[in-house]
C-alpha cells in the first residue's frame, strides 16, 4: 500500500530539528512549518549565503545556535524545545572536508549523536527520534548490487565510516536506553535513515558536484569534474525528506516495528555516473559543457566508485518510493536557482516546489498551509557573477 505525508499529523506537533541552517535541515524545517507543525531548530551559525538565511526561517522557527559537540547547551536546548519528535540531521556531511578534519568529524558525527541521544533520555514529552545518517555508512566493496539494511556498517574515509560508527551508536542507545522506561513513561522510539546523494535548490556546499557545476555555469566557467566515472544514488531532496517524514509518523503513532534502520534512495535507473549528471546539468543550463581536471596519480583522497542502496524494505514495508526520476530532479534544481538568482523569492519557490511535489504525489487538497514569506522581507541571496536572470517557471510533469 502507497503510504502519503498527512499534515493532520503535524499540525500543532512540536519537532526539534538539528542541522535546520543546512541545506536539507532549511528544506525540512520549512516544509513542517508549512504543515503546522512548532519547529525549533539547533544548528550551528547559518554561513554565508544559507538556504536557512536565503529563507527567512528565522522568523519561522525558535531559532538555537550551538555545537552537538557541546553536550550542556545541547541538552539546554532540547530541554527547552519539549519536543515530541527530533530529526537529527546536524553533521560535518563532506567526504573530502573529512581528510582535512578527521577528528573533527568523528567529534561532531559520532560523539555528536551520542550526546543527542542521551540528551534525549530525559525528555519528558517525546515520543520519537530519526536520526539520518548516510548511504556511505556501510563497508563499500564496490560491489555491483546495491546495499541493503542488515549489510555491514564500516566506510573507507573519516566521514563514511563517522556514519558508520554513528549507525552503531544509535542501536547501542536505542536497545540499551530507550523503552517504556524513559522519562515521558512512554515507549520511545529511534529509529535511523540512510538517503542517497541528495540534490535541491539551495544547496551551496563546497566540494558537492551540482553546486561546484552550477556555480562554475553562473560564472561563466566550464565546470571542473574531478571523477566523471564515479557512480552514485542521486534523488531530490523533497524525495528523501518524504521518506523521513512517513517514517516518522509510523513513530509517533507508535508502531514500534519501524525502530530501526531505513534505506531511501533513488530508483534503480537513476543510479548514475557523474558524467551522466554533468552532461545533464551543463545541457539544461545551455552551457557548452565541462572539463576534468589533470591530477597527479594517487594526489587526491579516496573516494568511493561505486555505491547504490536497495530500498525494497522501504516500498513494501512503509509504502515509500521516489517520486522524482534524476532528470525531473536535476529540473527543479536548475529551474529553483534561476529563479533565485533571477531575483525571484527563495522561500516561495521552495513552498511552490513542496506544493508541487505533494500534488503530483496524490496528497490531499489543503495539506500545506499557507505561509506568507514575502511579508518576512527575505528575498535572495547575493547572485553570483555571471548568474542567470529570469528562468522558467515550476511546472507540471516533472513526476515520474
Amino acid at each position: 500500500m502507497e503510504a502519503l505525508v498527512m499534515p493532520s499529523a503535524w499540525h500543532g506537533r512540536r519537532v526539534l530539528v538539528t542541522g535546520h541552517t543546512g541545506f536539507k535541515g532549511a528544506w525540512l524545517a520549512l516544509w513542517l512549518h508549512a504543515m503546522g507543525a512548532k519547529v525549533s531548530g539547533f544548528a550551528l551559525p547559518a554561513q554565508g549565503d544559507a538556504l536557512f538565511r536565503q529563507a527567512g526561517l528565522e522568523s519561522r522557527i525558535d531559532h538555537v545556535e550551538g555545537d552537538l559537540r557541546d553536550r550542556e547547551g545541547l541538552g539546554m536546548a532540547l530541554r527547552t524545545a519539549d519536543p515530541e519528535l527530533v530529526f537529527h540531521l546536524a553533521a560535518q556531511p563532506l567526504v573530502r572536508e573529512s581528510y582535512r578534519t578527521p577528528v573533527e568529524t568523528w567529534a561532531t558525527n559520532v560523539q555528536g549523536t551520542v550526546h543527542l541521544l542521551d540528551a534525549c533520555r530525559d525528555l519528558p514529552s517525546l515520543r520519537a527520534v530519526l536520526c539520518v545518517t548516510s548511504d556511505k555508512c556501510y563497508e563499500n566493496n564496490e560491489w555491483p548490487w546495491p546495499y541493503r539494511e542488515n549489510d555491514a556498517m564500516g566506510g573507507h574515509d573519516p566521514y563514511s565510516s563517522s556514519k558508520g560508527a554513528a549507525e552503531l551508536a544509535i542501536s547501542a542507545w536505542r536497545r540499551s536506553f530507550f523503552g517504556r522506561d524513559s522519562a515521558s513513561g512512554l515507549q520511545v522510539l529511534v529509529a535511523s535513515a540512510r538517503a542517497g546523494n541528495v540534490i535541491g535548490g539551495g544547496d551551496w556546499a563546497q566540494d558537492r558536484l551540482v553546486p561546484d557545476i552550477l556555480r562554475a555555469l553562473a560564472a561563466g566557467r566550464r565546470p571542473m569534474i574531478r571523477n566523471p566515472a564515479a557512480i552514485r544514488p542521486w534523488q531530490h531532496v523533497l524525495d528523501a525528506l518524504h521518506g523521513y517524514l512517513i517514517l516518522a509518523e509510523r513513530m509517533l503513532a507508535g508502531d514500534a516495528q519501524v525502530a530501526t534502520g531505513w534505506n531511501f534512495g533513488p530508483a534503480e535507473t537513476d543510479v548514475r555516473p557523474v558524467a551522466w549528471v554533468a552532461d545533464r546539468l551543463t545541457e539544461r543550463w545551455g552551457a557548452p559543457g565541462w572539463d576534468t581536471p589533470i591530477v597527479a596519480a594517487g594526489t587526491t583522497p579516496h573516494e568511493a566508485g561505486v555505491l547504490k542502496l536497495d530500498c525494497a524494505r522501504a516500498r513494501s514495508e512503509l509504502g515509500w518510493h521516489p517520486r522524482l526520476d534524476l532528470a525531473a530532479a536535476l529540473d527543479f534544481v536548475v529551474d529553483w536557482h534561476r529563479l533565485v538568482w533571477g531575483g525571484g523569492d527563495a522561500c516561495e519557490i521552495m513552498l511552490g516546489q513542496i506544493e508541487s511535489f505533494c500534488r503530483h504525489s496524490g496528497l490531499p487538497e489543503g495539506k500545506i498551509a499557507p505561509v506568507p514569506c514575502a511579508e518576512v522581507g527575505h528575498g535572495t541571496g547575493s547572485v553570483p557573477e555571471g548568474a542567470h536572470g529570469g528562468g522558467e517557471a515550476i511546472v507540471e510533469g516533472y513526476l515520474s
